[in-house]
């Protein structure tokens, strides 16, 4: 199975590598150190890819987002103690969102338990709460099923993490018998390409049917959790059949094309406020769809509800009938009935429709509008000049930040599905060096495009070093405006600086992220102009073998006020 086994004997390291191999893990992410540097070396030798990141964070971030995107639960392997700490963001990261991930990590000996010993913390429940199963082996040979039944619970009903503990006198066990590895390894069922799928019960589908059929303005939500279920090709044939605009969620744009004609984002707040049926397929009524509430909603909005897990259903006082099941087998049993056809001179369509001409019409109209080829640029005028020079398709946006990915978000159209990573559910920062990264080693043959705020990328900006190492070809453009939402110019810097004003907001201008990949062995280029930008962005992309910035310096917005869509609170009072 490896060198290590010509030996005599093998390890514990070597049957939890050989485990992780018969359970179809091919790459893991993480952090070596003691005592796992030998689960990692063991890995390797088995042929599983091992990618060392520089923080736990960002390797934990990197196993989350290549469970959404693979399907499978990604792995992450760190030390105990302070490598658990810090890989919990990611854990978390992947419970909010619902993506398959689990987690390993070395812990201290077992028989030095409670005694003080390096590193040592009760990881497995440290891990519990954020996890569907967190467990530690009870003897060396239940390293496979323990394995087995962390990446099945993962995998199963709504994703999530889960987590297992190695004690390092487990690792470093020697097994007399090198041919158990195999044996014991492969004692378990390997983790199927999918998870088990059911369909909603049919009275409910039919009664789904019957509120389609009656509503006078109905809208298709569509989340990420049918991207993660790879519905794409029955949620098309749906809304082709039955004619109701759609409205994808951040990180479900493309899994129908954004420039579908029945796509309305570009009519967001219309649809919310007019649909009377709302058919939800993998979006949650949380804050991002302004918890199915007014004024965002109309009041008597009904919502047919699709997801895997029950509980979800109803949430937040909706009017809910809740289609529980696998997405994508529900989306086809709806395929069965007799669906509702909407007619070309339905006027709530039209309306929409016209809707989103005007207002894509009116962006258009900005874009084109005569800019000095050397004046200070904007988010606007920045991203124009990105927009123009991608290839429309075969690029998968990472993006992260405020300004820099909400406005990324409406200005960029995606044709293909699971082609865009955003901070999420969890409106995670720090998140983009990690799914770059995943994006890249699940995407090989296509290139990933970060475009990203200049603080989120200082969370994670020491991976650069890693994708280097890599040989990663990613695209980073770092949108850079001196601060977390505005920044200041030098001279009002300096100032501030002086009299002891500075915002908490205030980065330091001009800061040279180009220069920092540089330092790494990557290429870096500083933009200050539409004209730099599309010199650097052109020759970026023709590097093929290496990790790129591009420091895109904008108008740092000064002490303007910070306002946020999502964010704006209604002006219902308490009734009680």
């Amino acid at each position: 199975m490896s060198n290590q086994q010509s030996t005599s004997t093998a390890t514990g390291a070597e049957l939890i590598a050989a485990t992780l191999k018969h359970q179809g893990v091919k790459v893991v992410f993480g952090i070596v150190g003691i005592p796992v540097v030998e689960v990692a070396e063991a890995c390797i030798a088995a042929g599983i890819r091992f990618i060392a990141f520089r923080n736990e964070q960002s390797a934990a971030y990197a196993a989350s987002a290549y469970g959404y995107l693979s399907g499978q639960p990604g792995v992450c392997l760190v030390v105990g103690g302070p490598g658990v700490i810090h890989a919990l963001a990611g854990v978390v990261n992947a419970k909010v969102n619902c993506w398959p991930m689990v987690l390993l990590a070395g812990s201290s000996d077992t028989d030095q338990v409670d005694m003080g010993a390096f590193q040592e913390l009760d990881q497995v429940e440290a891990c519990k709460p954020y996890c569907k199963y967190s467990a530690r082996p009870t003897s060396i040979d239940k390293i496979p099923t323990t394995i087995e039944k962390a990446m099945r619970t993962a995998l199963y009903g709504r994703p999530g993490a889960a987590y297992v503990d190695l004690p390092a006198d487990f690792i470093q066990y020697e097994i007399n018998n090198p041919q158990m590895v195999d044996t014991y390894s492969k004692s378990v069922a390997a983790l199927p390409a999918t998870a088990p799928k059911s369909v909603a019960d049919p009275h409910s589908v039919a009664e789904a049917i019957s509120l389609l059929r009656q509503a006078k303005s109905p809208l298709i939500v569509v989340g990420k959790g049918a991207a993660y279920a790879r519905a794409e090709n029955e949620i098309r044939q749906l809304i082709d059949t039955t004619q109701i605009p759609f409205l994808p969620t951040p990180m479900a744009k493309g899994l129908i094309t954004d420039t579908h004609p029945l796509c309305v984002s570009a009519a967001r707040s219309k649809a919310l406020k007019e649909a009377d049926v709302v058919l939800l397929l993998g979006a949650r009524l949380n804050w991002i769809l302004h918890y199915g509430q007014k004024p965002r909603w109309s009041g008597g909005v009904k919502f047919i509800h699709v997801d895997v897990l029950p509980e979800e259903a109803g949430n937040n006082g909706a009017d809910t009938l809740p289609l529980i099941g696998d997405i994508q087998a529900i989306t086809a049993q709806l395929l069965r009935e007799p669906l509702p056809r909407l007619p070309e001179t339905n006027a709530y369509v039209s309306g929409l429709t016209n809707k989103v001409k005007s207002n894509v019409a009116k962006a258009l109209a900005i874009r084109k509008k005569p800019q000095s080829d050397t004046a200070v640029m904007n988010y606007q005028s920045a991203y124009t000049v990105i927009k123009d020079i991608l290839p429309p398709n075969d690029i998968v946006f990472v993006s992260e930040g405020a300004n820099t990915m909400d406005i990324a978000r409406s200005f960029f159209d995606v044709h293909e599905p699971r082609h865009r990573l955003d901070a999420g559910t969890f409106a995670t920062m720090g998140v983009g060096m990690g799914y770059a990264i995943a994006a890249q080693e699940y995407y090989q043959s296509k290139r990933v495009v970060s475009i990203v705020g200049d603080s989120a990328f200082g969370f994670s900006a020491m991976e650069l070093e890693t994708a280097v190492r890599s040989k990663l070809p990613l695209l980073i453009l770092v949108i850079n405006n001196n601060g977390i939402y505005h920044g200041l110019d030098n001279e009002e810097f300096e100032q501030a600086r002086r009299d002891g004003t500075l915002p908490t907001t205030a980065l330091l201008p001009d800061t040279r992220y180009d220069q920092l990949c540089v330092a790494f062995g990557g290429r870096g280029w500083l933009a200050k102009d539409r004209v730099q930008l599309a010199d650097a962005l052109k020759e970026a992309m023709t590097v093929k073998d290496n990790t790129c910035v591009i420091n895109v310096m904008i108008a740092p917005g000064g002490r303007t006020k910070l306002e946020f869509g999502w964010n704006k609170k209604s002006d219902d009072k308490s009734k009680l």
